[in-house]
């Protein structure tokens, strides 16, 4: 269980991708259906959207440790606080600038996961599997 938990951030992967799309689809099913008892929340409002895919981050860095999903997840949470806030009226926020600083944070995780994150699957140079160690022997 410990070493499950210290498991290194990895790159995404078509699977990584897919978990987190179902996640986001259930999610998204389960805050509209919220949303009839409590209007703020409806289905096409852009918090909606942003606490599932915020919820499908969360999922998708417990299972899959994708870097950029350690970044997105709180970021997309307060997008969509902050338009929840915002739309509910307790807050007064120019919402406009909501997406483009998302869309920027998400540019700028993937980026960092692009650069930093270990590579599991593939490496740079385009071969499959873990690198291999020169197994070279020292000259006697």
């Amino acid at each position: 269980m410990f070493q499950a938990m210290t498991k290194p951030a990895c790159c995404s992967s078509p699977a990584a991708i897919c978990y987190w799309s179902i996640v986001s689809l259930i999610a998204w099913g389960v805050l509209s259906l919220i949303a009839l008892y409590w209007h703020p929340l409806h289905a096409s409002s852009a918090a909606v959207c942003l606490f599932a895919m915020a919820i499908g981050c969360l999922a998708n860095w417990l299972r899959n440790r994708s870097f950029h999903c350690a970044i997105t997840g709180p970021l997309f949470l307060i997008g969509g606080v902050v338009l929840l806030l915002s739309g509910v009226r307790r807050i007064h926020v120019d919402t406009r600038w909501v997406w483009p600083s998302v869309l920027i944070g998400t540019g700028i995780a993937f980026l960092l996961e692009w650069l930093y994150a270990e590579r599991t699957n593939q490496d740079l140079t385009g071969s499959f599997g873990p690198k291999k160690k020169s197994s070279t022997n020292p000259p006697m």
